[in-house]
């Protein structure tokens, strides 16, 4: 995208290195604070005029000074609240010069908002210190999110990804707290009486959305990496408030491994002296990658052992990691303007990855890569309402919006299609040319795939460009002949009614294929055409994109897909998962049939991956979901799901084995979750014993892992009985994890009433506005709630928009979760017609996939009732 298509400052004045100091921060009521900053500046030409970022800020002086002049202060300060830019006007012009200094006096709030520079509310484990600031019967600590546009929320800034500076920091605190920065302490001096002020080293050159800081009543774990960097290892630390940090052992051991295995696959060394990360209590996103201070919400960091769910494990080993990819892939190269965003999540994604299969092989992260990332990317772009990789952004105030599953999960996707081809060591030869070469500064798309191109001998931009560029996937069909297969390219969207002008993108496709030997050749070819033929295959076995690893969907001819359903012990996981999901989505848009998905599932009764019968699960799941309000066809599929996990449910039993593995606890948890929904009758009763065991007072009687499925069979089934008991238990558990497993589990309401309690809950200061989408997420699955869910939302919209407002992300977030699963045309009109007079600024873009998925819904529904109702039928599954 060219500078020019872009709203930015002036390029005539560039920031060199802050020098920012907070003091006289009011810790009570107003939470005000005063800060100085000083800019040392390069001025290219002469100028009367300086435009700075800052939002909600406070500006009381500001001066500048330059070589050969005289110092001067500004004679006008004016402020456009719309773009978020301050203008100093100064009487006589600012000569050129290479260490101008800008000197700005401002005040500035920490704000509850989880942006810029805020507090957060927590209940302390243990006894605080004397002088840890209170609201209501909270406890508070204060940190910063920057990332995208919010450093200037803090002070007055040039924020923007490109206008690199050192920075200098200072803050004044009470005494007995501990305060943090990306970089080590550089000293402490005594203040007024009870405070201190803190100073920290220079930063290296870096974006003003990475610099960090924050203090509390914290205390940390340590350990230090094994590497030596310039002769000594270096100090990783996790802080948590005062009585946590032994849950962040785990994610310590994470930790200086994983700066251990970067450094290595990289051939970079980490290039700070230290490393620390923070455990936030209200956090909007699951981390941020500030360099050398990563924050992130509890349960992406910290871990108990005895007592939590082991789901979380495996999201702190891949959060750990991802944001520690950053370090180097985001902070010491930074993508030149927020178009090009995917540069650095994408990649963090897909290497994060990399490094938990490296440390974890137990796991099996690529299956559950497939089933998470690509399924999920592939959801959001199978819309007319997705958008490219790299998109288009003129204004940063934008940005936020595509902060989404294109930018993260089809990034590392086609990051992990790409790699594949190339093969993972050229791969990262050429990442590592490509982050020693803009080492420091900013990199576009173009720098990434002229460095692979070197270290690969391919032309990279030619076959990736419509991958990054253009939106959509394609879906691959398939025409068999004796001998041979014809394979056709076309766009692939879930509606199914793809135009002529919105299919002209010719992808360059892996076309992978396993079978015998006899075709090996035809393996490594990839399709660069609309359609072509593939010779010599085995007509006994064969499947195209092996493992999964290319980003699109394949559709067989049916009898194929049945034959492919009887051979999955000639299938990796991965394949498996693929087949589930692309028939799935293939039958919602018309391409396939849902018969003929049911008919692949049902040879999948004996499946023991985890990660496969996960992808079963969701994909059964979404079509209960479209056909719910049809009463005979909901009960058919119910039968049809008992069926399908009984056998396994009853094998798998409720405890698990000593020894027993990772996944196998996590198939546990799905099949009892799965089986009671459908009416197991074993399982549901059972699941009533344990939580009533549970309630009296023993609580191993659910293990950590079935928390979840436990408590929403209760509250499905329990009625207002249970719901209550899971409330309180939201409001005693000191389980980190505890209160997200009982907000999903109270979506499973059943009733009117019971649905508007939990609402009105969810919008109580009882649960925090990082976590209000939980429980609306849950809602939202339930055909029992969704409607009262949306009626609750237009009833209360001035409740729920100033509860979930002050940061876009989270209102973005919490409306496309709440209104995706409705399945009429009526709905998604009425859904139109509410917010057809409203500001949506900041969610606009999310109330257009709302519609388009809703859309999907509808015509997926009034095409396939009856035929799915024929099916059922056909198959025993409909009650006389």
């Amino acid at each position: 995208m060219a500078a020019v298509d872009r709203d930015i400052l002036s390029k005539n004045i560039k920031p060199i290195n802050y020098d920012l100091s907070l003091h006289h921060l009011e810790l009570q009521r107003t939470f005000t604070y005063q800060g100085s900053v000083k800019i040392e500046l390069q001025v290219k030409s002469p100028a009367t005029d300086i435009v700075v970022n800052a939002h909600e800020l406070k500006i009381h002086h500001v001066h500048i000074s330059a070589q050969d002049a005289e110092s001067q202060e500004a004679s006008s300060i004016s402020h456009d609240d719309k773009s978020q830019r301050t203008t100093f006007t100064f009487p006589r012009d600012i000569p050129v010069s290479e260490t101008a200094l800008l000197h700005i006096d401002f005040s500035g709030v920490m704000n509850n908002t989880m942006a810029g520079f805020y507090r957060s509310k927590y209940k302390p484990a243990v006894e605080p210190s004397k002088s840890v600031p209170t609201e209501g019967d909270s406890h508070l600590m204060f940190s910063t999110q920057f990332e995208s546009c919010d450093a200037r929320r803090a002070f007055p800034c040039f924020d923007e990804p490109n206008l690199k500076a050192t920075f200098d920091f200072s803050i004044e605190i009470p005494e007995d707290l501990v305060a943090l920065s990306n970089m080590p302490e550089k000293g402490v001096k005594e203040s007024q009486k009870g405070l201190k002020i803190v100073s920290f080293d220079r930063t290296p050159l870096m974006s003003t959305y990475l610099l960090a800081w924050a203090f509390g009543d914290l205390e940390y774990v340590e350990d230090f990496t094994r590497r030596k960097y310039s002769g000594k290892p270096i100090p990783v630390r996790i802080y948590t408030t005062r009585g946590l940090k032994e849950q962040a052992r785990f994610g310590l051991r994470n930790a200086w491994q994983v700066v251990d295995y970067f450094s290595e696959i990289f051939g970079i060394d980490y290039p700070l002296p230290k490393m620390d990360m923070l455990a936030v209590h209200e956090f909007s996103h699951g981390a941020m990658e500030n360099w050398g201070l990563i924050t992130y919400r509890t349960t992406a960091i910290l871990f108990d052992e005895q007592h939590s769910a082991a789901k979380y494990k495996n999201r702190v080993a891949y959060v750990v990691a991802h944001e520690l990819a950053h370090q180097w892939f985001g902070n010491l190269v930074t993508m030149d303007w927020w178009s090009e965003l995917w540069l650095n999540e994408g990649f963090a994604t897909w290497v994060g990855w990399l490094a938990i299969d490296h440390l974890y092989p137990e796991f099996e992260v690529w299956s559950q890569f497939v089933t998470e990332a690509v399924q999920t990317a592939q959801q959001l772009d199978s819309l007319r309402a997705s958008h490219p990789i790299e998109v288009p952004v003129k204004d940063a105030m934008e940005i936020d919006q595509i902060f989404d599953s294109i930018s993260y999960l089809k990034g590392s996707s086609v990051i992990r299609m790409l790699s594949d081809h190339l093969g993972v060591e050229v791969f990262l030869r050429g990442v590592s040319d490509y982050l020693k070469a803009h080492a420091y500064g900013n990199a576009t798309t173009r720098d990434l795939w002229t460095a692979l191109s070197r270290a690969s001998g391919k032309d990279v931009e030619t076959f990736m460009d419509p991958w990054i560029r253009k939106i959509g996937f394609p879906v691959l069909t398939v025409a068999e002949e004796p001998g041979q297969i014809g394979v056709r390219q076309s766009r692939f969207l879930s509606t199914g009614d793809v135009k002529t002008e919105e299919d002209d993108v010719l992808w360059w496709i892996p076309l992978g294929l396993r079978s015998t030997q006899k075709a090996a050749g035809a393996a490594t070819e990839a399709l660069t055409s609309k359609e072509a033929t593939i010779r010599d295959v085995d007509e006994t076995f064969y499947k195209l994109n092996a493992d999964q690893t290319g980003f699109y969907r394949t559709n067989y001819p049916p009898a194929r897909l049945a034959k492919l359903g009887a051979q999955s012990d000639k299938l990796s996981t991965e394949d498996r998962i693929g087949l589930v999901a692309d028939a799935a989505a293939l039958a919602i848009a018309g391409d396939g049939t849902t018969a003929g998905l049911f008919t692949f599932i049902s040879e999948l009764g004996q499946e023991k991956s985890y990660a496969v019968w996960s992808q079963m699960i969701v994909s059964l799941s979404n079509i209960r979901s479209v056909f719910a309000d049809n009463e005979v066809v909901a009960n058919g599929l119910k039968e049809f799901t008992l069926k399908l996990v009984s056998l396994a449910t009853d094998n798998i039993g409720w405890d698990p084995k000593a020894n027993e593995d990772y996944l196998t606890g996590q198939l546990r948890a799905l099949l009892i979750s799965t089986a009671g929904g459908a009416g197991h009758v074993a399982t549901i009763d059972e699941a009533k014993r344990r939580f009533q065991r549970y309630k009296s007072g023993e609580k191993e009687a659910i293990h950590p892992n079935l928390r979840l499925p436990v408590f929403r069979i209760n509250v499905a089934e329990g009625g207002k009985g249970a719901y209550q008991a899971v409330k309180a238990e939201y409001l005693d558990t000191t389980s980190i994890d505890g209160q997200e497993i009982c907000l999903q589990a109270l979506g499973r309401v059943q009733t009117a009433e019971l649905v508007k309690d939990f609402l009105d809950f969810q919008f109580s200061d009882a649960v925090k506005v990082q976590d209000v989408h939980s429980g609306s997420i849950a809602l939202a699955a339930n055909p029992k709630a969704r409607d009262a869910l949306w009626q609750y939302i237009k009833d209360h919209w001035d409740v729920v928009h100033q509860k979930l407002s002050g940061n876009s992300v989270v209102l973005d977030r919490y409306l496309k979760n709440s209104l995706q699963k409705f399945t009429s045309h009526e709905k998604e009109k009425d859904i139109s017609r509410f917010f057809q007079d409203k500001d949506t600024k900041g969610f606009d873009r999310g109330l257009v996939q709302v519609s388009d998925t809703v859309r999907g819904n509808a015509n997926y529904k009034e095409r396939d009732e009856e035929l799915v109702l024929e099916w059922l039928r056909t198959h025993g599954y409909m009650k006389a």
